[in-house]
């Protein structure tokens, strides 16, 4: 049975509480007085390594914010914060909620009380770094996760919260964007899933089709109803209720939706709940650290779901299926937030060395690969019998290698471009079999869309009254041009294994690279998961 990740304060650490909350820690005000430079001193000492934390108290004159007459609201705020810290995914015990009570309590100076204003504000300032963009330093779990992460900073955390109303501002740390409540509210739904015995037994691993009844049939409908796909029913057949259910648990799933109860449908109505939890707990980290303004008009690209979105005020305008990159280690998609500026109609493609190395050398060596071109640094096309390839490696090759504009271009007649150090974009290709596939990892790094040419329209829409004219009127010239956005918009290169929809409808996806797992394994060292989800 999970346990509720809320961590109250003990009995006696509750009764020292109301002591501490209600009227603050009083030595009397001769004491006071008397003692203040210690406070300060002891304070100063204590907070030293924090150079934001020491200008706060610096231009403040040492006053307190957590251990005067004046502070219960904000104590009062902070604990009870801290002692929910678990319903975010956080790990409640880095911020030791007993152990700031049991502080309070055993104040018996001047001193005491500094040391213990800068450990509560060290405390504060980790819990608000950690709710408000993460727990976890994503690059060092996975070098393809190349965000940079919004931590605040501590000088501006004080001073701000020493001016707001404590409860609001402490509420305010957490993401807001409208994803992170959803989420929120999904981990808490499945903790009481879990609570209450999970979604039943494991339907049995059969095929289920229009007509099948018998038991197994019953634990499939029963698994359904417990997942809150289907109304409670009894029957034992395999009626068009259920296929309705079954074709919804695919859409939320990322299967097709072909109403049939096959491996990978059953497979995935198995995960148990707790699995399911772990993937909600990563989602709200990766939230955190996506906690940025995302632009009232941007584009999203989850790579679990392989679609890209083009999203107006958290409503999706535009999606098309996309394909990512290949699960090789150095071919995966990175992870990363830019702004598109604009688009390139007719495009060429100047090979990575890295491609060429894997893919291409030995071909350009012994005089093939013919559609690329060899050109210099002034872009001028070199001839290859003026080459003698076997001086050269790919590495020190002085020369590029590029391939026209044309329909068989690896681009094809258009990509979209947020400039950044990885060489990522969107781009058309003439490899459209690959859309049709379910699992679509086979690009080398960079996005491909189905529909290219409608996404163009629709971002084009804004700045032009006839998208689609524009486009093709330089489509057409079969010269390579850039059409720049009036505009700019986010790109968030995302991967969600977890996501809700605008209804808070709970997505899943399988974990394609493996991210996740790792992601969860480092929340798990650092305490950031539930005693029940540990074993």
């Amino acid at each position: 049975m999970l346990t509720s990740a809320l961590r109250l304060p003990s009995a006696l650490g509750r009764a020292t509480l109301a002591l501490c909350l209600a009227g603050g820690i009083s030595l009397g005000h001769t004491a006071q007085a008397q003692e203040f430079p210690a406070f300060r001193q002891a304070l100063a000492e204590t907070i030293s390594a924090n150079e934001g934390a020491s200008a706060f108290y610096r231009d403040t004159g040492y006053e307190p914010l957590w251990t005067g007459a004046d502070s219960a609201p904000r104590r009062e705020a902070l604990i009870t914060a801290l002692s929910r810290a678990g319903e975010h995914g956080l790990p409640a015990q880095r911020y030791d909620v007993d152990g700031l009570i049991a502080g309070f309590n055993a104040v018996e100076s001047e001193r005491d009380r500094g040391e213990l204003e800068a450990q509560v504000t060290k405390v504060f300032l980790q819990y608000a770094r950690d709710l408000h963009s993460g727990v976890l330093n994503p690059r060092q779990i996975d070098s393809s996760i190349v965000r940079q992460l919004p931590r605040p900073d501590p000088e501006t955390l004080l001073r701000d919260f020493a001016e707001a109303p404590a409860a609001s501002f402490l509420r305010g740390l957490a993401p807001r964007a409208p994803e992170y409540a959803r989420l929120f509210r999904a981990r808490n739904d499945l903790v009481r899933v879990i609570e209450e015995g999970g979604w039943g037994e494991p339907v049995p691993q059969t095929r289920f089709t229009p007509g099948t009844s018998g038991e197994a049939v019953v634990a499939l409908r029963n698994r359904l109803i417990a997942m809150g796909y289907l109304e409670r029913s009894a029957s034992a057949e395999y009626d068009a209720a259920l296929q309705g259910a079954v074709m919804a648990f695919q859409k939320t799933h990322g299967l097709e939706q072909d109403g049939i109860a096959g491996e990978a449908t059953i497979r995935a109505l198995n995960v148990p709940a707790e699995d399911r939890l772990k993937s909600v707990i990563v989602a709200m980290e990766r939230e955190r650290w996506l906690n940025i303004p995302r632009g009232d008009r941007h584009i999203w690209v989850n790579l679990t779901d392989f679609t890209s979105q083009i999203v107006d005020d958290d409503e999706v305008t535009f999606e098309t299926v996309s394909v990512i990159g290949a699960r090789a280690s150095d071919r995966q998609t990175p992870e990363f937030s830019d702004e598109m500026s604009y688009l390139e109609l007719n495009p060429d493609w100047t090979v990575p060395r890295s491609i060429i190395a894997r893919s291409y050398w030995n071909a350009l060596a012994a005089g093939g690969a013919r559609q690329f071109q060899i050109v210099d640094a002034q872009g001028r096309v070199v001839p290859r019998e003026a080459i003698d390839f076997s001086r050269y490696t790919p590495a020190n090759f002085p020369f590029n290698v590029r391939q026209p504009p044309g329909p068989s271009n690896a681009l094809g007649e258009v990509k979209f471009m947020f400039p950044n150090p990885y060489a990522i974009y969107l781009h058309d290709s003439p490899e459209r079999h690959l859309f049709g596939r379910t699992v679509r990892t086979y690009s080398s790094g960079c996005v491909r869309l189905q529909d290219p040419r409608e996404f163009a329209y629709e971002l084009l829409s804004r700045q032009s009254d006839d998208p689609q004219a524009k486009y093709h009127r330089v489509l057409n010239t079969r010269q390579l041009t850039r059409i720049y956005l009036d505009e700019k918009v986010p790109v968030h290169l995302v991967y969600r294994t977890a996501f809700t929809d605008v209804r808070g409808a709970l997505n899943f996806r399988n974990d394609i690279y493996g991210r996740d797992a790792r992601i969860y394994d480092a929340l798990l060292r650092a305490g950031a998961v539930a005693d029940a989800l540990q074993s």
